[in-house]
């Protein structure tokens, strides 16, 4: 046992000397490695670490080994409960495969996310998933960055539209809004708005068309000027339903949100007009977020499984020779009580 220098910080070679160890069986115990290491001196090793208070230098081991012990999420917005449920699918998949999920955020914006990925080579995460909706059509620059990172080691998966050459977990965004229309017609509505976020947002332009798709299978059309952009987010929804309720919807029934966040926007923006959700203009969104089931009345959806998302997301990027699977996941629509079942004249009369 060597005696520790005074007021400097403990090294490998004082945890070795210690524990009665190599350097090199030190390294291997403390980078994680159990080759050659023999149980009795990988607990040797860790309680003469912890006696002196020794902390591995992570950015060496990161060289050492080709990478972290990290999962780097990149996401649009964390303050959205729809990319926060992935992020837990995604941080309980990663703890059980021994690693630390990291977070970045976007805030939608290209540019970000390709200046995340290029920071992110430099720190060599064991992983990158991005999360979120593909902003526009040319993805060659994040490509591009991408494959420079897996070429240094680094696994790549998504959550989102299929596109980029890698694991990608998604929804069949389109089909589900044309389910969700299809049962809204069922359920008696015929005079529809849709407020959809920015058309560079790939998720809310399908979701979009798809709706559009599943009404004119019925015979029904949305007019023009009852479809209303804004921000894909709560304040959006709000700002899209007061654009809505300005335009005079004197024979809208029911404002589909192209999400959650944005439905229940709306909604609030009703309740300022001095109008009752659910009941003056049926509202529906798309996700199924748990504020869903919080709001009154109960926000009509389409269930996407966010959390099994994120874990599949850890599986793919994991898994070996999972380049380029897609997997898709089943939704499902929820009715609920801010689409009441529609029996008479239109909700909002002139």
């Amino acid at each position: 046992m060597t005696e520790q220098r005074t007021g400097s910080s403990p090294t490998l070679r004082d945890v070795a000397a210690e524990a009665g160890v190599s350097p090199a069986t030190a390294s291997r115990a403390l980078n994680g490695s159990t080759r050659n290491v023999s149980a009795d001196k990988l607990a040797s090793v860790l309680r003469a670490a912890a006696k002196l208070g020794y902390t591995p230098n992570l950015s060496a081991q990161a060289t050492a080994r080709g990478s972290t012990k990290m999962v780097a999420l990149i996401v649009h917005d964390i303050a959205d409960p729809y990319f926060s449920a992935i992020a837990a699918g995604a941080v309980e998949g990663a703890e059980a495969a021994g690693l630390t999920v990291t977070m970045a955020v976007t805030d939608r914006s290209p540019d970000r996310e390709l200046e995340i990925v290029s920071t992110l080579r430099g720190h060599r995460p064991h992983a990158i998933i991005l999360a979120g909706s593909r902003i526009g059509e040319d993805q060659e620059a994040l490509a591009e960055e991408l494959r420079a990172y897996e070429a240094a080691g680094g696994r790549v998966a998504v959550v989102s539209q299929p596109g980029l050459p890698y694991g990608t977990v998604t929804i069949d965004n389109r089909k589900a809004a044309e389910d969700l229309a299809a049962a809204l017609v069922a359920h008696g509505y015929r005079r529809f708005a849709v407020l959809r976020g920015p058309d560079v947002l790939r998720t809310s332009r399908d979701r979009l068309e798809g709706f559009v798709a599943g009404l004119a299978r019925t015979g029904i059309t949305v007019a023009d000027r009852f479809v209303v952009e804004a921000d894909f987010t709560e304040d959006g929804g709000h700002a899209a339903m007061t654009t809505l309720l300005d335009r005079g919807p004197d024979d809208v029934e029911l404002a589909f949100a192209v999400n959650d966040v944005m439905a229940i926007g709306a909604m609030r923006a009703l309740r300022d007009a001095n109008l009752v959700p659910g009941h003056d203009l049926a509202v529906a969104g798309f996700d199924d977020i748990s504020a869903a089931t919080d709001v009154h009345p109960a926000l009509t959806t389409v269930q996407v499984p966010m959390r099994a998302m994120g874990l599949h997301a850890i599986d793919l990027a994991l898994a070996a020779g999972g380049e380029g699977e897609v997997v898709w996941l089943p939704t499902n629509v929820v009715l609920r009580d801010s689409t009441p079942r529609r029996t008479g004249e239109p909700v909002i009369s002139p």
